[in-house]
């Protein structure tokens, strides 16, 4: 009876996706880290960068035999998760191995050639979310063009897109657009792990050099799965997402959240899946919303008062996002639903004329275009505007498939 129910265990483990997906660096340590040996390597990593044991890719390749860690590069929040989001910081020491820290979220978002001296391979090993604005993937191709101008080798250890690897949706940057938050002309979600992005802005001259890259891909991981299916552990890439499902609500209030005119929960326990106010009515909203038959949503009227950021202290109603069927849903067209439904019920919303000018560039630059804005300005009716935002969704997922690394 223990042998049959040992067995029952061990196939629910295995069906429900437990240890099926081994993340880049741990293909590289089963290879005998031959794509490193002999070689002074740089890594770019944060606190996402680790095996399934928990342990760190910085203190892996430190140990590696054959292996020299020689500099350590820090994205914002810092290679070990010690620095409070939007703090700049400068060159410092990693006080567990002693390698010099270089932030690229400091004076420079790029290495210098004095910080890439003596390197002979810099490693990338950061958990992404698969949205463009999240600034890790602008920091990989940043550096993949001066690794490129130094004639330095990349390698790209490789990590599930927790979206799944089949949704695009959002038009391409456009000319006058391009910034940290859309630095290459790919979709708002793009449907790609990180090495298949690396291996796409190389081979679509995306890059203003092409770099010597080498991907290591992960084991076992295929484009359906969502994050619980891979097996492995959730380490938050940022504080506002401490989840995976998290990784899809930031796509779908991360836009609206730039103008400051109302609460997306950020400030509050859900980050990115509540949009609130002090001048609507949550039922009222709720069934507007509801009422447009969204696929794989539904809105719940909530009632809350945000600690932080905006509307803090303050009651607050709105609604929570509830995703229904990941598969189905469109995550970057529910804030513009959302943005209609809350302008019908009170126009005194006018979101572009109540937030502050600044707020206003960001948008542009997050969405890639100001085509959206000017197009929602009036009525802030979404169907003027969503045939352009989803124009470039199906050629985009046609030429990024012969990147794909998996199936």
């Amino acid at each position: 009876m223990r042998n049959i129910s040992l067995t029952v265990l061990l196939v629910l483990l295995f069906t429900s996706g437990w240890g099926k997906v081994k993340p880049g660096v741990e293909v590289l340590r089963d290879k005998d880290f031959a794509a490193l040996k002999g070689k002074r390597v740089g890594l770019i990593t944060n606190p996402t960068g680790i095996d399934r044991s928990y342990k760190s890719t910085i203190d892996i390749l430190n140990e590696a035999p054959g292996v020299k860690l020689v500099a350590l590069f820090a994205p914002e929040h810092g290679v070990r998760g010690d620095i409070h989001a939007g703090d700049k910081v400068d060159t410092y020491t990693d006080p567990k191995t002693g390698v010099t820290v270089y932030s690229l979220y400091g004076k420079t978002q790029r290495p210098t050639k004095e910080m890439l001296e003596g390197i002979d391979a810099i490693v990338y090993d950061i958990q992404d979310i698969g949205c463009r604005s999240y600034t890790f993937i602008s920091t990989m191709g940043i550096v993949m063009e001066e690794a490129a101008k130094y004639g330095v080798e990349v390698v790209i250890l490789d990590r599930p897109n927790p979206l799944g690897g089949e949704k695009v949706e959002g038009c391409l940057v456009e000319d006058g657009f391009f910034s940290f938050v859309s630095q290459f002309k790919i979709p708002y979600v793009y449907g790609l792990t990180p090495g298949e992005v690396a291996l796409m802005l190389n081979g679509e001259g995306m890059l203003k050099q092409k770099c010597k890259l080498t991907v290591i891909p992960m084991k076992g991981w295929k484009r359906s799965m969502t994050y619980a299916q891979t097996g492995l552990d959730w380490v938050a890439p940022s504080p506002h997402i401490p989840n995976p499902m998290a990784a899809y609500y930031y796509p779908t209030t991360g836009i609206l959240g730039e103008l400051g005119v109302v609460s997306i929960g950020v400030g509050y326990t859900m980050p990115f899946q509540l949009v609130a106010s002090d001048s609507i009515s949550a039922d009222r909203l709720a069934d507007s919303l509801n009422a447009l038959k969204l696929k794989g949503v539904h809105f719940r009227p909530i009632h809350y008062k945000p600690f932080y950021s905006v509307g803090k202290g303050l009651n607050y109603q709105g609604v929570q996002i509830h995703i229904t069927d990941t598969k189905e849903v469109i995550l970057s067209d529910i804030q513009f639903w959302i943005m209609q439904e809350m302008y019908k019920q009170n126009p005194r919303i006018d979101f572009f004329k109540r937030c502050e000018k600044s707020r206003i560039s960001m948008w542009n630059k997050v969405s890639g275009t100001d085509y959206i804005l000017k197009g929602l300005s009036d009525s802030y009716n979404f169907s003027k505007v969503r045939e352009y935002w989803h124009k470039d969704d199906a050629a985009f997922k046609a030429k990024s498939k012969k990147y794909y690394l998996y199936h």
